[in-house]
């Protein structure tokens, strides 16, 4: 979803980029990678993640492969040469305890496996002593790719009922929307830990109501409790992310209600 929409957003300013997919470029092989990080690039963007969340659970030494390992072989050769590193983090680096927005500062303590790769990739970051920007972000969605507003969408399309987890607070996040707010802090030479979303607080319940009445589905969304809906991965209560230190930067953020009905204008059949 965000490698999509950088180089979408990177295009359309007709700044020069290059951009490297999975299989030809993987964290994991070190033979894929250091062929790209030559003298003279000033920014790597790193859009690439192991996002399985309950499947990390399963497989934690190969999330953290690649969000941790792969991650520190990425600070390396920013620092070498030279280049600037914008990697994205998530809000589930947190314990979801809190009942006021995290700050980039509030300690991190991750409930699962994923959070604790994504973890892992920060710390090597910060201890490589390269230049970057590490952007924390949550609930990711887009109009291309498998996320929670596609999927809803089309499951309130043949169905006239649907539960969805009501207990459960954080931001939504358009991937078009965060690549466009990344890029202006990167513009505006932004160095360390940011965190950027949609703005508004949701829960899973109301952003799927949302889809619906945006998208004239008549499908009726029922809520329910993160008991009655069992997943591999513990999830967080509470991961609303505090986003002043980048808006102090690069302004308000948009609401979450805006931006996803951006998205349904335009969403791209399954």
């Amino acid at each position: 979803m965000l490698g999509r929409a950088f180089e979408r957003l990177l295009a359309s300013r007709a700044i020069a980029h290059r951009g490297a997919s999975w299989p030809a470029f993987d964290l994991t092989r070190p033979d894929t990678v250091e062929p790209l990080m030559r003298p003279g690039i000033r920014t790597i963007v790193n859009c690439s993640a192991w996002t399985d969340v309950d499947g990390a659970e399963a497989n934690e030494a190969e999330a953290t492969s690649i969000n941790g390992d792969g991650v520190a072989l990425l600070a390396a050769h920013a620092r070498r040469i030279g280049a600037v590193l914008v990697h994205f983090s998530t809000d589930y680096v947190f314990d979801g305890r809190a009942s006021s927005p995290y700050r980039v500062d509030h300690p991190i303590s991750p409930v699962n496996a994923y959070g604790r790769s994504k973890a892992a990739g920060e710390a090597a970051i910060r201890a490589s002593g390269c230049e970057h920007v590490i952007v924390r972000t949550s609930w990711l969605y887009a109009p291309w790719a498998k996320n929670f507003v596609r999927t809803m969408l089309a499951l309130g399309s043949r169905q006239e009922s649907i539960r969805v987890v009501a207990d459960q607070l954080g931001r939504p996040t358009s991937a078009e929307y965060l690549a466009a707010r990344t890029l202006a802090l990167v513009e505006r030479g932004a160095r360390g830990t940011f965190h950027v979303t949609d703005g508004g607080i949701a829960s899973w319940y109301e952003l799927a109501s949302a889809v619906m009445e945006l998208s004239g589905t008549p499908c009726r969304v029922e809520p329910c409790t993160s008991a009655e809906h069992v997943r591999a991965a513990v999830r967080p209560a509470y991961s609303v992310l505090d986003l002043s230190a980048a808006e102090t930067l690069i302004g308000p953020s948009t609401d979450w209600r805006e931006n996803v009905a951006s998205v349904l204008a335009r969403v791209e059949p399954a």
